[in-house]
C-alpha cells in the first residue's frame, strides 16, 4: 500500500479550547479505517546486525528527530528494564518488551531479587507435601525467563544463552546471560533475597533495607548460577550496584515499576507488592546518581502499574493479549515439556496455574507520562516542546521560520517524574507543571510534590522551579501516590491545578489574583484512576475530566475563573483511563478522546454548551489498535499503534474514512498532534517530528 501524505488546511491555533456539558444519551457509530505503513518490515537478523553496528537501516519516508528526511539515521536506542521479580516484566511491561526485542535494539532486563518465594515449584494443587528448594525454584524461574525472551526474540524458546559472572560495584557478583543468536539481548540476575510476602512484615527485604530496619540484605543464589559465593548488600551498595549497571549498559530509556502505587484505605496495606515498590525506589536513587555522572546519553524513564491493574478495564486488543498470554505460558512451563536440559524445572509452575495472572495479560498501564499537552506555540509562531530526560526538564524550540528543532536544553533541577503538562498564559508566556520526587537520606524524607516553572518573557528562558506542594500528609499514608497535574488558566492568568490523590479523589489548588496559591481542597469523586485532563473554553471556563473503572466524571467552572464544581456523571462507558481533550472540529465545544476497553479502538465524544452531546464515534483501522492516550488536536490524530509505532491520521471530516500513516519508530509517553505536525519522544531520547504536508 502506498504511503499517504497527510494534507490539511492551516488552523489558527495549536492549543485547544473547549466548552462542555455532561448530560445526554450516547449512541455508537463506527468508521472503518485504512492503515498505511512507512517502510517495509525488517527481519530479526537484519535488525540485530544493524543494532550491533550502531546503525539502523532507514525506513522509507521516516523523518529524523529534526524533521528532515533520513538517509542513514543512527539508532542509539538502548533499553534497560529493572524489575523486582522474574515475570514482573512479562506481566506488567509487555507488549513494550516484545516490541523492543523485535526492533533489534539492545535490551537488558535486570532482576533485583531471586524470586525464590517459598521454594516450591508446583501448581497449588500439587504443592502439598513438596520439599522447599529456594535455589531450585529461583533457577526454574530463570529458565522460564530465558525461554520467554528467546521465544519473543527468535521464535524458539530453546535458543541458547551464554551465562557468565560479572562483579558488581556493591562488592558482590551478578549473573549475566546473553542470547547467543542476538547478543544485544541480555539478562542480569542480582539474586538478592526477596520479601516473600506482598504486605507482610519482612524486615529482611528491600523494604527493610530501604527503611533502615536492617543494615544489610543477603543473597539467594539459584541452583544453576555461575555465581559461586554468597554476598550481602547494604542500602548504599544496592544503589551503587544499580548505578554501575546503568553506566555499563548506557540506556537511552529505562523501564521500571511504580515507586508510589498507593495503599488501601483503612488498613494501610500496599496496593502493589512491597518488592515492586521499594525495588523501584532503589532504581530511582540510582537514576538520580547516574544523572549527575558525565558522558552518558540522555535517558528517559517509564513507570508501569502492577497489581492495581487487576481492577481496571483491560487495555489490550485480543490479538496482543493472546500474544502476551503465550509468552506467560512459555515462562510458566505450562506444557510441561522438558526442553531446558535441567531437572529442576523449565519454568514457574506457580504461574502455570494462572498464566494470565489477575487479568494482567490483557492490560498494560503507565503510571506516569500520559499527558498530550507538552507542546506549545509562542506569540511569534514558534513551537516549544517539553519532556523529561535525566530527571530534568528537557526543552526543544522550533522558530516559526525554521525547519529543524533546536535542543534539547536541560534545565537545572533534577528529580522530575516522567510526564509534563504545559499551558500558554494570556501574556504569551508558557508555564510548565510536573511532579518531582524528593529523595532524602532517610526513608521518611521520600515525597512527591507538584512543581512549576514559567518563562521570564514570551519566547525567553524559564525561571527556577517553584514547589506547589502535595495534598498528601506524608509518604507513609499513601506512598506519595499522586497523579500528574492538569491545569486550566483563566483570562487574567490565574491557574487552577488539579491532582488525583492517594485516596483516589480529585484535589485542587487555585492561584489567587496576586499570584500566590490557596490551600489544597478536595473536589470529590471516588475511585478515580490515571491522570485527569483539563481544558478551557472560549469563554474562559475551565473543565476537568477524570476516569473511574466504570465511567468518566467531569467538573466545570460555572463562570470564567470561578471554582470548579462537580463531579457530574458524563454517561460515558468504562475506558482504558488515558484521556485527552481537543477542540471539536466544528469549533463548538470539546472533543474528549479515549480508548475502547479490550480493543484499543479509538473513541471520541463531543461536549457542547449549546446543545446535546453528539454520539460517541468509534474510529478503527486494521493494525492501528494499541493502548495509551489519543492526541486529537487541530484536525490530526496521533496514537500508539498495536506495533508500538506512531500512527497518525486526519480527522474531522464528516463521513471520511481515517487513513492511517505508520511512522516506524518506538516512542515513550504520549504523542502531541497539532496544526504543524506530530511530535513524539523516541526511545532514543530525541524529539521526532512529523511535519504536516500542505
Amino acid at each position: 500500500m502506498p504511503v499517504r501524505r497527510l494534507r490539511r488546511p492551516a488552523l489558527p491555533s495549536r492549543r485547544r479550547t473547549a466548552t462542555a456539558v455532561v448530560t445526554a444519551a450516547l449512541v455508537g457509530a463506527t468508521c472503518v479505517g485504512v492503515l498505511s505503513a512507512t517502510g517495509a518490515a525488517r527481519g530479526p537478523g537484519a535488525r540485530a546486525a544493524e543494532a550491533r553496528s550502531g546503525q539502523e537501516a532507514p525506513a522509507a519516508g521516516r523523518t529524523a528527530p529534526t524533521g528532515e528526511p533520513t538517509e542513514a539515521l543512527p539508532a542509539p536506542v538502548s533499553v534497560v528494564q529493572f524489575v523486582a521479580h522474574p515475570d514482573d516484566d512479562l506481566f506488567f511491561m509487555n507488549p513494550d518488551v516484545s516490541q523492543s526485542l523485535r526492533s533489534g535494539s539492545p535490551l537488558t532486563s535486570v532482576y533485583l531479587t531471586a524470586g525464590e518465594s517459598d521454594g516450591v515449584n508446583a501448581r497449588p494443587r500439587d504443592a502439598a507435601g513438596a520439599t522447599p528448594d529456594k535455589a531450585g525454584y529461583a533457577e526454574a524461574r530463570q529458565n522460564g525467563i530465558r525461554a520467554a525472551y528467546a521465544e519473543m526474540a527468535t521464535g524458539s524458546r530453546t535458543s541458547a544463552w551464554d551465562r557468565a559472572v560479572v562483579p558488581t560495584s556493591g562488592g558482590g557478583s551478578a549473573e549475566l546471560d546473553t542470547l547467543r543468536a542476538q547478543p544485544q539481548i541480555k539478562l542480569v540476575w542480582l539474586q538478592i533475597r526477596e520479601a516473600g510476602a506482598i504486605n507482610g512484615d519482612r524486615p529482611h527485604s528491600l523494604h527493610g533495607l530501604w527503611d533502615g530496619r536492617i543494615a544489610a540484605l543477603g543473597s539467594q543464589r539459584s541452583s544453576g548460577t555461575p555465581v559461586t559465593a554468597d554476598f550481602t548488600y547494604t542500602k548504599e551498595q544496592v544503589v551503587t550496584t544499580l548505578t554501575d549497571l546503568l553506566e555499563r549498559f548506557r540506556p537511552t530509556f529505562v523501564r521500571m515499576q511504580d515507586p508510589s502505587p498507593g495503599t488501601y484505605p483503612g488498613g494501610g496495606k500496599f496496593r502493589d507488592h512491597q518488592d515492586h515498590l521499594f525495588g523501584a525506589r532503589f532504581v530511582q536513587a540510582a537514576l538520580a546518581r547516574y544523572a549527575e555522572l558525565p558522558g552518558h546519553p540522555h535517558v528517559g524513564v517509564q513507570n508501569y502499574l502492577g497489581y492495581p491493574t487487576s481492577v481496571l478495564p483491560h487495555t489490550l486488543d485480543p490479538e496482543t493479549a493472546d500474544a502476551k498470554l503465550r509468552t506467560l505460558k512459555t515462562y510458566s512451563w505450562w506444557d510441561g515439556v522438558q526442553d531446558c536440559g535441567v531437572g529442576i524445572g523449565c519454568g514457574d509452575l506457580k504461574v502455570a496455574a494462572r498464566p494470565a495472572g489477575r487479568g494482567w495479560t490483557q492490560t498494560v498501564r503507565y503510571a506516569r507520562g500520559t499527558s498530550t499537552s507538552w507542546v506549545q506555540r509562542d506569540p511569534a509562531g514558534g513551537l516549544h516542546a517539553f519532556s523529561v530526560l535525566d530527571g530534568r526538564l528537557a526543552t526543544w524550540r522550533k522558530p516559526a521560520d525554521a525547519v529543524a528543532w533546536q535542543g534539547p536544553e536541560l534545565l537545572p533541577g533534577g528529580g522530575l517524574d516522567s510526564g509534563i503538562t504545559s499551558v500558554a498564559l494570556p501574556d504569551g508566556r508558557i508555564s510548565v507543571f510536573g511532579v518531582r520526587t524528593v529523595l532524602g537520606g532517610e526513608a521518611s524524607a521520600y515525597r512527591r510534590e507538584v512543581v512549576s516553572t514559567v518563562q521570564s518573557a514570551p519566547g525567553a528562558g524559564f525561571g527556577p522551579w517553584h514547589s506547589l506542594g502535595t495534598p498528601e500528609r506524608n509518604d507513609a499514608d499513601g506512598t506519595s501516590d499522586i497523579s500528574a497535574p492538569a491545569v486550566t488558566v483563566a483570562a487574567d492568568g490565574r491557574a487552577t491545578l488539579v491532582l488525583r490523590d492517594s485516596r483516589h479523589r480529585l484535589t485542587v489548588r487555585e492561584q489567587r489574583t496576586g499570584g500566590d496559591w490557596g490551600p489544597w481542597r478536595v473536589l470529590g469523586g471516588t475511585d478515580v484512576y490515571g491522570d485527569p485532563v483539563a481544558a478551557t473554553d472560549a469563554h474562559g471556563r475551565g473543565y476537568v475530566f477524570a476516569s473511574t473503572p466504570a465511567t468518566v466524571l467531569a467538573w466545570g467552572q460555572r463562570s470564567p475563573g470561578g471554582p470548579l464544581t462537580g463531579p457530574v456523571a458524563t454517561g460515558l462507558p468504562p475506558t482504558t483511563l488515558a484521556l485527552s481533550a481537543s477542540a471539536a472540529p466544528n469549533g463548538d465545544g470539546v472533543r474528549l478522546w479515549f480508548r475502547k476497553p479490550a480493543s484499543g479502538d479509538l473513541r471520541s465524544a463531543d461536549f457542547s454548551g449549546t446543545g446535546p452531546i453528539s454520539p460517541v464515534t468509534e474510529l478503527t483501522g486494521a493494525g492501528v489498535a494499541g493502548f495509551g492516550p489519543v492526541s486529537g488536536g487541530d484536525g490530526l490524530l496521533a496514537v500508539r499503534s498495536r506495533t508500538g509505532f506512531l500512527a497518525t491520521a486526519p480527522h474531522g471530516r464528516a463521513g471520511a474514512r481515517p487513513v492511517w500513516t505508520l511512522e516506524e519508530f518506538l516512542f515513550s509517553g504520549a504523542p502531541d498532534a497539532g496544526t504543524d505536525g506530530v511530535a513524539a519522544i523516541g526511545l532514543d531520547g530525541r524529539l521526532h517530528w512529523t511535519p504536516t504536508v500542505r
